[in-house]
């Protein structure tokens, strides 16, 4: 059997309504009434699903991406709960051939969370650079880590593409529904992909809006440093992560080059955080695609 990383999270219990499926499943099958996982994981889905809904109203903070990275994690630690289930591994397993388009996929969200933590350790040793060189004033220098926020967007935007690929395999609804002692478990399976894909286009997105915004001004620079960062802006994607212009930096006060360098740190601290909680993901993942590999060896 494949090992699996630890794990200690988890959510209270609820009994939300059955989610729809997107998949002609025939053979998944548990017994009628529910097990409680699955009355778990449906509530897991639904506060997900409510998360993204509601992130779409308002500006994305680091705080409120991280809180939806650590249930995104939990999701997947019930996933791989449900994939050990006696039943639903006999079930799993009478789906030789779906159950192979849903660990390619599984496998395509752990790389696209690999390449992103690769990109953040490299943009981050950028941006240490950068900081040098904004104490230093050396606009040269400067150029190279404008180049290395648009690349990084560029990168973003590019896992956004990657995501979106697996996620229109989970849009289509059925013309037959199977019955639900049948599709409960094929159901949730489905719309956790869905709602992984949702979470995950939210963070790629949201860093590639911060990275390729509009610059904010030295004046608003000095501004944001005087309030904390609380004022309102019209800056799309992550707040914290908005990038501000440090070009001229030879004709700018000393307290603006001050403003600079803290919202770098900010920046760094802030992209350091969401590299952490999306770590968390990146191993919930895998533990969910090896419970799901073991079901076909047990």
């Amino acid at each position: 059997m494949v090992g699996v990383f630890g794990r200690s999270l988890s959510f209270p219990n609820k009994n939300p309504s059955r989610p729809r499926i997107s998949h002609h499943i025939r053979s998944i099958s548990l017994p009628c009434r529910s097990h409680p996982l699955v009355s778990q994981i449906k509530d897991d889905i639904n506060q997900l699903v409510s998360w993204t809904s509601t992130s779409k109203l308002h500006q994305q903070t680091t705080t409120n991406l991280c809180h939806g990275l650590n249930r995104l994690a939990e999701l997947h630690d019930t996933l791989e709960d449900i994939f050990q289930l006696p039943h639903a591994q006999e079930s799993l397993r009478r789906q030789p051939r779906w159950v192979e388009n849903l660990l390619q996929d599984l496998l395509r969200f752990i790389d696209v969370y690999g390449r992103f933590q690769s990109s953040v350790l490299a943009f981050k040793e950028e941006q240490s650079a950068a900081q040098v060189a904004v104490k230093k004033r050396d606009d040269s220098k400067v150029i190279l880590y404008v180049k290395a926020e648009k690349k990084m967007a560029r990168e973003m935007e590019k896992l956004v593409s990657g995501i979106r690929c697996v996620s229109q395999n989970y849009g289509v609804t059925p013309t037959t529904l199977v019955p639900i002692g049948d599709a409960e478990v094929a159901g949730v399976i489905v719309d956790v992909i869905r709602v992984t894909a949702s979470v995950s286009i939210a963070l790629f997105g949201g860093i590639a809006s911060s990275l390729a915004s509009r610059k904010l001004s030295w004046g608003q620079l000095v501004k944001l440093s005087r309030s904390g960062g609380s004022e309102r802006t019209e800056q799309e994607g992550v707040k914290e992560l908005r990038v501000e212009s440090l070009h001229s930096l030879r004709k700018r006060g000393d307290e603006e080059v001050r403003s600079a360098l803290k919202r770098m740190r900010d920046l760094e601290s802030s992209l350091s955080l969401i590299e952490t909680v999306s770590d968390g993901v990146f191993r919930a993942l895998i533990n969910s695609q090896v419970a799901l590999l073991n079901t076909r060896t047990q």
